[in-house]
């Protein structure tokens, strides 16, 4: 299994097939995928025979903050600590050493694969604020 950084065009085909399998995601266009895919600083994919079958994207300032967004493993590729693998490449990522918070949106059912990575739900009395732009 490889590791890329960079998504050719048939990569970003192959994410978008991903993510129209997923209920987070399936609402995305190709052309959305490939947007979002320019659009984030880090993008790190795994590929087995150059099929995507796991990926993940930040989008950071370098200093203070990196989201982590979109960590999306194949169903048929789940169960073979794939995700932890992107996890701790975001982690230790060169561009990524000195940030001093990553931050990530998830499910609360799946807190507890987050919280082996040193995540926590605790930030103060900080919330979660949104705005639909529609």
């Amino acid at each position: 299994m490889d590791v890329i950084y960079k998504l050719s065009e048939s990569h970003i085909k192959d994410l978008h097939n991903l993510y129209s399998n997923e209920w987070w995601t399936n609402k995305r266009s190709l052309n959305q995928t490939r947007n979002c895919v320019e659009g984030s600083q880090i993008c790190i994919g795994l590929v087995h025979n150059n099929k995507l079958i796991g990926f993940v994207r930040v989008i950071t300032d370098f200093t203070f903050k990196a989201f982590i967004f979109d960590l999306i493993i194949n169903k048929d590729y789940r169960d073979q600590k794939l995700g932890s693998r992107l996890i701790n490449l975001v982690k230790n990522h060169e561009k990524l050493k000195d940030i001093f918070h990553f931050e990530l949106y998830c499910l609360p059912e799946h807190k507890i694969f987050y919280e082996k990575f040193n995540f926590a739900d605790e930030s103060g009395n900080l919330k979660l604020l949104r705005c639909n732009n529609a």
